[in-house]
């Protein structure tokens, strides 16, 4: 079973937090929790943004999303998670224009579900493939 939690958050602590600025630009703090490892084994809720959130994923029409191409490619590689890391099982997914929600699933149980082998993409420049070979081995 997964357990939601909701946080409320007023207009007036909002705007507190939101004074302090990172790169000249306000932010407010991460709302993960520093104190948990987040390679447990556990389900999150997971929230991905497009860049300067742009609405590559698609578009809403008389109150229907209208899913584009990459829209298409992002569920793709969203139901291919578990293909490359096997102790993930994934839960409800959703695509909006500009953002994506999913719910995925650590579940290690051949081991003490403690340790996850993760990769840092966010620097990666190319995220689909051209198709060309031509000079790899």
């Amino acid at each position: 079973p997964i357990e939601m939690v909701v946080f409320a958050i007023n207009r007036v602590s909002m705007v507190g937090l939101m004074m302090k600025k990172f790169k000249n630009q306000y932010r407010i703090p991460s709302a993960r929790l520093q104190s948990w490892d987040y390679g447990q084994n556990g389900a999150y809720f997971v929230t991905i943004c497009t860049k300067n959130r742009e609405c590559y994923f698609g578009a809403i029409e008389n109150g229907n999303m209208i899913i584009s191409e990459i829209g298409h490619i992002a569920g793709k590689y969203w139901a291919e998670i578990p293909n490359h890391f096997p102790f993930v099982q994934l839960g409800k997914f959703i695509i909006m224009p500009n953002h994506v929600h999913g719910i995925i699933i650590i579940d290690k149980s051949d081991n003490d579900g403690n340790a996850v082998e993760t990769q840092n993409f966010r620097d990666a420049k190319f995220c689909v493939s051209t198709g060309s070979q031509k000079g790899r081995n």
